[in-house]
């Protein structure tokens, strides 16, 4: 079995959440190359291309869905293009939405459009906003407010004015528990759950990346966040088809309702760390059985 892992050019020093699935991958004889994205490469040569670090795709998003469509085509991508498409802009998260799956309160900006932030913030009670665009990832962009500070609020007016001419953006309720609690996540391979993970950012913060000095820790979902991460999972795979790996994240409110905030299902870090060596195998024969069945039908 040959297979590429798509990666990018400029990957941290710092990641090596990866490297104990490497570990497994030469367990079971599995050669593998790891590649950017970009390269010039013919990926017909692999039995299949997996999706992992390639994160710097939301600055080139046009390129990066050419890319994605061109490979596809010379051999099987996972997660497979149709799931890659529906998860690359976080419309998706309005679907769910509508789906019956609890999400973050939302208001929807979209592209071209002019909207009055402060407005928008009076109809629902609002005190404290949160900004972030619908395509992005590591905190691109993401902006917090408070009503209660002209500064801020112009500075989110203006937020709102300048990216709405190029982009869709979401608008929600600051949920101040992540700077506390943080963000939780599950992690499934084969719409199993196979471990979780606390991300706490640095005090004041709001930040759950690594980029940003945020620290994780082993977490277990809880009864009510392994309900909604397997209804999202069961919706994608009615829409687009069944993800080998998806990772679900949940924001709280103070009450400890969870939110579905992400459902990341094209480069998110798995935190084989927190997974231990289980979690490794689990995701290591879930894609040998999927390149094996492609290749068998």
């Amino acid at each position: 079995m040959n297979l590429a892992i798509a990666s990018c050019r400029d990957l941290p020093d710092w990641e090596k959440d990866d490297l104990p699935f490497f570990s497994e991958l030469d367990a079971l004889d599995i050669n593998y190359q790891i590649l950017p994205w970009d390269t010039d490469c013919d990926w017909s040569q692999f039995d299949a291309c997996l999706l992992r670090t390639t994160w710097d795709y939301q600055e080139r998003i046009d390129e990066f869905m050419q890319w994605i469509d061109r490979v596809s085509r010379q051999t099987q991508l996972l997660n497979p293009k149709p799931i890659i498409e529906w998860n690359s802009h976080k419309r998706y998260l309005r679907e769910l939405e509508q789906a019956g799956i609890a999400i973050t309160p939302s208001e929807w900006l979209i592209r071209g459009q002019t909207y009055d932030v402060a407005a928008l913030m009076g109809k629902h009670g609002w005190q404290r906003g949160f900004l972030k665009p619908l395509i992005g990832a590591n905190a691109r962009e993401c902006l917090r407010f408070s009503l209660s500070s002209e500064e801020e609020l112009s500075a989110a007016q203006q937020h709102v004015d300048r990216l709405c001419t190029k982009e869709d953006l979401v608008l929600q309720p600051y949920l101040a528990n992540v700077e506390t609690f943080g963000e939780t996540s599950g992690i499934f391979f084969n719409g199993k759950y196979s471990h979780g993970t606390r991300k706490v950012p640095v005090k004041g913060d709001f930040r759950v990346q690594d980029d940003y000095g945020a620290s994780d820790f082993v977490y277990h979902l809880s009864e009510a966040e392994q309900e909604l991460a397997e209804k999202a999972i069961q919706h994608v795979t009615a829409q687009v088809g069944a993800p080998l790996y998806a990772r679900v994240d949940f924001l709280h409110h103070k009450d400890g309702a969870a939110f579905v905030n992400e459902l990341e299902l094209i480069e998110p870090s798995l935190f084989f760390r927190h997974g231990g060596k289980e979690s490794c195998k689990m995701f290591a024969q879930a894609l040998v059985n999927a390149i094996k069945h492609t290749h068998q039908s």
